[in-house]
C-alpha cells in the first residue's frame, strides 16, 4: 500500500498548479526579454555590416532590418503582390557555407504577398524587377528565427540570398 501511495504522490507532482505571474512579475518578464532581443538585434546587425564591408558591397538597409544590393539591372515594372516569382538562387550563411540552391533544387517559385517563404525574401522581392540580380542579408528574425529551418539552416542564423528574377508572372 505505501509503495502504490508513494507511486500516485509522485505522478501527481508533475501536475501541480503553475504559479501564475503577477502585472508586475510579468512586466519586468517582458522588459526583459525586449533587452535581450534588442542587443541581439544589435549584434546581428554589427555581424553583417562587418560582413559587407569585408567583401566591399554597396548595400542599402530597409526601415526594417532588410539589407539589399541590386547589382544587375532587368527591366520591365517592379514585381507586386499577387504575382507569381520564378528565381535562381542561392542560400548561404556569414561562413560561406551553402544551404540551398537552385542549381541542385531548381529555380524557386512561389506567390508574392501569400507566405510560404522568409519575410526578408517576401519584402525584397518588392523592390526587384525581371531580370534583377540581388543580394539580400536576413537576419534572423527575417529568416529562419530562432530554431532555424530545422534541417540545413541553424538557428539563429543570418541568411545571404544571391538571387537573380527569371519571371514575374500575373
Amino acid at each position: 500500500m505505501t509503495i502504490i501511495l508513494a507511486i500516485f504522490v509522485s505522478c501527481n507532482n508533475g501536475q501541480e498548479k503553475k504559479k501564475r505571474l503577477t502585472k508586475d512579475e510579468l512586466n519586468k518578464y517582458n522588459k526583459s526579454l525586449v533587452t535581450a532581443n534588442k542587443y541581439l538585434t544589435t549584434l546581428d546587425a554589427e555581424r553583417i555590416g562587418n560582413y559587407v564591408k569585408r567583401r566591399n558591397w554597396d548595400m542599402k538597409v530597409t526601415e526594417s532590418g532588410l539589407w539589399y544590393q541590386i547589382y544587375e539591372k532587368g527591366n520591365g515594372p517592379l514585381a507586386k503582390d499577387g504575382q507569381i516569382a520564378v528565381l535562381n538562387y542561392k542560400i548561404s550563411l556569414l561562413d560561406g557555407t551553402l544551404c540551398y540552391s537552385s542549381d541542385s533544387l531548381g529555380a524557386k517559385e512561389f506567390a508574392i504577398g501569400h507566405g510560404g517563404v522568409e519575410s526578408g525574401l517576401e519584402e525584397g522581392i518588392l523592390l526587384l524587377r525581371n531580370g534583377d540580380k540581388a543580394r539580400f542579408i536576413l537576419p534572423p528574425f527575417k529568416a529562419h528565427g530562432l530554431i532555424g529551418d530545422m534541417d540545413k539552416i541553424p538557428a539563429r542564423s543570418i541568411i545571404v540570398y544571391e538571387l537573380e528574377v527569371l519571371a514575374l508572372k500575373d
